[in-house]
């Protein structure tokens, strides 16, 4: 009986195809739209991870709270000593540590002229944040020790400046804590392709980035109030960063509760969480035009109740059941929704595969919510056309035999 009324349902939508596929279009609106919010939602969650994973997923960053400790005192800043003593107290825990110098000045190599950001890093900073060297080489300890002028370019600011990649051996000329000096590039790194950057850095055409010694940075006092750390990847975050900060504020005769502590996991898991909420929201103010559309269905299926009135009267005379009318417009309504909504997610899709091809990053969309929207779809249809279906499931048969 489900197959004939399924056989009966195609037929009635292909002797009407445009008013159907009108019917359709507020379940395919409807149906695409929450694709699409929902996979934004969750592209743009991966997006964020791979950002936070890229800029190291177990860096911890600790300084004073200036807003919470108003008597800031001159020991409250980290010296070169302190970080090895961090360092040495956490040596198998640590895998990195710094104090996260930058400083954004303008550079000029012969006619050309750039806002660069300088970022200090460490010899070892490649074992914590994924590096792919293009040509030359990273910077090594004696430049960290020496103080060197030597930077490390990505090949987008590289080709920005000298017009090529190939810019090992080149050098720019910059000010940086009141000296202006010579700086050469000793190597060019794989240019950020994450999505935000590259919005960023198209928002300003004369702007770039390379790696610097963090030693140049903290010349001449090397007091800094910044204590940056990469722990090892198999260390309990949680944990770490409570003895870490309990030490720090040990050594520095302070109250933990007076260091401001910023972690890559909490920020990612604070933003993915703000995504989360932010995509349910919009998915459901866009599952509203799916009312729209079932509406829409629940219109169309009375217009049809009516002009095949005699059709349910010949039906029910020869033997049909109440049940099996009802049954009858329900297939049909159910049909006409999950159609369209199976149209909405190959539209959808096929929208955001697009996009993700022309932005170049990956799209999210999960199977679990396309299965969730297409069976949706079906149901809205049907809960729209129980009225229309019963209605002409309680015709009376002489009634409907007479009608014109």
């Amino acid at each position: 009986m489900l197959i004939e009324n399924i056989r009966m349902a195609l037929q009635a939508i292909r002797a009407n195809r445009m008013r159907s596929l009108l019917t359709m279009l507020g379940i395919i609106i409807g149906i695409g739209s929450v694709i699409i919010i929902v996979a934004i939602g969750d592209s743009m969650r991966l997006i964020i991870e791979d950002a936070f994973v890229a800029n190291g997923a177990t860096k911890v960053s600790v300084r004073i709270d200036e807003d919470k400790v108003k008597d800031v005192r001159e020991s409250d800043y980290f010296t070169m000593d302190e970080l090895a003593q961090i360092r040495s107290q956490f040596e198998d825990e640590i895998a990195y540590i710094d104090s996260a110098p930058d400083v954004r000045s303008r550079v000029t190599a012969g006619h050309s002229k750039m806002t660069f950001d300088f970022s200090g890093v460490d010899y070892n900073f490649p074992e914590v944040v994924p590096i792919v060297m293009k040509s030359g080489r990273f910077l090594t300890e004696e430049d960290v020790l020496g103080r060197s002028n030597n930077v490390v370019l990505d090949a987008d600011s590289a080709k920005k400046l000298f017009g090529t990649e190939n810019a090992v051996g080149r050098t720019f000329r910059t000010t940086i804590g009141g000296y202006t000096d010579e700086y050469t590039i000793v190597g060019v790194c794989e240019e950020e392709t994450n999505l935000f950057r590259r919005l960023v850095f198209s928002m300003g055409r004369d702007e770039g980035a390379c790696y610097i010694p963090w030693s140049i940075l903290t010349y001449p006092n090397d007091h800094f109030l910044l204590c940056r750390v990469y722990a090892e990847k198999d260390v309990n975050m949680e944990d770490f960063t409570k003895r870490l900060t309990a030490y720090i504020a040990r050594i520095k005769s302070r109250e933990p509760e007076d260091f401001y502590i910023n972690s890559s996991i909490e920020n990612s898991n604070m933003l993915s969480g703000y995504m989360a909420a932010f995509s349910a929201a919009i998915g459901c103010i866009a599952a509203i035009s799916l009312l729209v559309g079932g509406i829409g269905i629940m219109n169309i299926m009375m217009v049809s109740v009516t002009e095949r009135t005699r059709e349910i009267g010949i039906r029910k005379a020869l033997g049909a059941r109440t049940e099996d009318i009802l049954l009858q417009f329900l297939t049909e309504s159910a049909i006409l929704s999950a159609f369209g909504g199976l149209v909405g997610v190959l539209f959808a899709s096929g929208l955001l595969y697009a996009a993700g091809a022309l932005l170049q990053q990956k799209v999210v969309i999960r199977p679990i919510v396309v299965i969730v929207a297409i069976s949706f779809a079906a149901a809205v249809g049907a809960f729209f056309g129980l009225y229309p279906a019963r209605k002409a499931a309680m015709e009376e048969p002489i009634e409907a035999l007479r009608y014109e």
